[in-house]
């Protein structure tokens, strides 16, 4: 979060009113001046509702994997549109430890699911007994 701030940032500190009206950044810029406030492309406000938590390793790996893959994805998007090398590389970089983390939480997954009874076909927390 912090270097795509600091992107944002970089981009927009010496824009003139009129390039800010230009580029329809000017609701944005009503509401936020120049600061970094986390939205969506779509202009949807990030709230804690993008992250979830079950309490249950298996559903929660799976949940912090795609996570990681809609990151990657938002990068990808971005890498295609955006030319200026100053924004791609450290997207790249970005990009690449979103593929790391997915390895990662795939690679702690197999651990779990390794672990569980293997009759427990569905792989569910053995943990919580249902009644």
């Amino acid at each position: 979060m912090e270097m795509i701030c600091v992107i944002v940032k970089q981009l927009t500190q010496d824009l003139s009113p009129e390039e800010i009206k230009k580029s329809g950044f000017d609701k944005y810029y009503v509401d936020h001046t120049l600061g970094v406030w986390p939205v969506a492309a779509g202009g949807i406000p990030q709230t804690s509702l993008e992250f979830q938590s079950k309490g249950d390793p298996v559903t929660d790996l799976f949940e912090d994997m795609a996570a990681e893959q809609k990151a990657r994805t938002t990068y990808d998007n971005i890498l295609r549109l955006v030319k200026d090398p100053e924004v791609c590389d450290p997207i790249r970089f970005l990009r690449e430890r979103e593929i790391v983390h997915f390895q990662r939480f795939g690679e702690a997954l197999r651990m779990v699911t390794d672990r569980l009874d293997a009759n427990n076909f569905y792989a569910f927390n053995p943990a919580f007994e249902a009644r």
